[in-house]
């Protein structure tokens, strides 16, 4: 009876999808084996190494998800909420790391990081919630709960600190909401104070902001106080940007400063982002060839088996490779999206654009941070740069979008 759920199971399953994942691993291995060559030699040493012995149980975890029934994922998706809640708060009560509490220490060689299966777990739990109560999503009130859901674990692993996969983890909430039938208006109110603080340094941009929130508020047509408070409290809250960048510490104000400006500390803050883009500029259109990189193996470029991976393929592989990538996880957050449109059910269709949020965001920060599109934050790039728990939590994402996608392809 197993075999025979196993085999129709696997008869359903989306394929490319699949394909498109493993592709992209085969990718990141060769690129990672690269990366070895100037390593010590050991089974955990190597990034190489780590991440071919992490994808066994990685893909062990999708087929797992594969043959499980459907509606567990919705049954339990609040329990596993919890245990998120918990796993992320165990951290603080172990040694720190790196003066970090993001990994959990459990006699393993290598440590776990908690906040990665967390983040799944809160957008299951945000699916479950909205799909349960979708007639009452135009009322400003529900909108209430969802952020709280998506908030608490957030605050946790922002104080670890972890800003980056924090800023993940509230991700999925607005295309969710949206995704749902929240109104657009509750949706820009979500977000305006975030565009009233960054346009407050210039009044150019600060006008133009005050004109279009006041024609958004105009055209939604809310009560008179509600008008007043919304208009004048985004203006307020403007006005208070400049004491908030003081409150930043020296460092924090030289990283968004040297960001802006990267000549202005090239040895310092800037060293990575000109080493990136100095290492892809170098590749040109189909690379120095593998193995042969100079800004990767004489060791300028930083990090480079994680958050400027990317790097190492434009160096080595060149800009056609690079584009090779981004158009296959292009590829594959699409089919999500796409499985979202057919699915035949509120759950299940929350949930893919959720983790298509989650995977969009890696994508996106990650490629932009590389070139010098936005500040350096350490987020990997998915199924691509070396990181077990990511890793896992990659293959696990893909395993609930695979179960969930089923009977929905034509």
């Amino acid at each position: 009876m197993i075999f025979l759920n196993v085999n129709k199971n696997l008869k359903e399953l989306p394929f490319k999808l699949l394909y498109s994942v493993l592709f992209l691993s085969f990718i990141g291995l060769i690129i990672l084996k690269s990366i070895s060559k100037h390593y010590p030699i050991g089974i955990l040493y190597t990034p190489f190494l780590k991440q071919l012995i992490i994808l066994f149980p990685a893909i062990v975890i999708l087929l797992f998800i594969i043959i499980l029934p459907r509606y567990s994922i919705h049954k339990y998706s609040y329990i596993l909420f919890f245990i998120g809640i918990v796993i992320v708060i165990l951290p603080f009560f172990g040694s720190p790391h790196a003066k970090t509490y993001r990994w959990l220490n459990v006699g393993l060689p290598f440590g776990i990081q908690t906040s990665e299966f967390a983040k799944v777990f809160t957008t299951l739990a945000l699916a479950r919630y909205l799909s349960d109560h979708t007639l009452k999503m135009k009322n400003f009130n529900s909108i209430i709960i969802p952020i709280i859901i998506t908030l608490f674990p957030t605050l946790i692993v922002m104080n670890q600190p972890d800003l980056g996969t924090s800023i993940v983890m509230m991700t999925p909430l607005l295309p969710m909401l949206y995704w749902a039938g929240a109104r657009p208006f509750y949706l820009f109110l979500m977000t305006a104070p975030i565009f009233s603080m960054l346009t407050a340094f210039h009044t150019l941009s600060f006008s133009i902001w005050a004109f279009a929130l006041g024609s958004a508020i105009i055209l939604a047509r809310p009560t008179l106080v509600l008008s007043v408070f919304l208009f004048f409290g985004n203006i307020f809250l403007g006005l208070l940007s400049p004491f908030a960048w003081n409150t930043l510490s020296t460092y924090q104000q030289n990283r968004i400063l040297t960001f802006l400006n990267p000549e202005k500390d090239p040895l310092g803050v800037a060293y990575q982002i000109i080493q990136s883009k100095t290492a892809i500029g170098s590749g040109g259109l189909f690379g120095k060839g593998w193995g042969q990189g100079t800004q990767t193996h004489l060791k300028f470029l930083p990090v480079q088996e994680s958050d400027f991976i990317l790097s190492v393929i434009g160096e080595e592989l060149g800009f056609v490779t690079v584009a090779i990538v981004l158009l296959l996880i292009g590829y594959f957050i699409m089919q999500i999206v796409r499985f979202a449109f057919l699915s035949k059910d509120r759950f299940s269709s929350l949930a893919l654009i959720g983790f298509a949020t989650i995977f969009l965001s890696h994508v996106f920060i990650n490629t932009a941070m590389t070139v010098g599109l936005i500040p350096v934050k350490g987020l990997p790039f998915p199924f691509i740069s070396a990181g077990g728990s990511f890793l896992m939590t990659s293959y696990l994402m893909t395993g609930i979008i695979l179960k969930l996608s089923m009977n929905y392809t034509d």
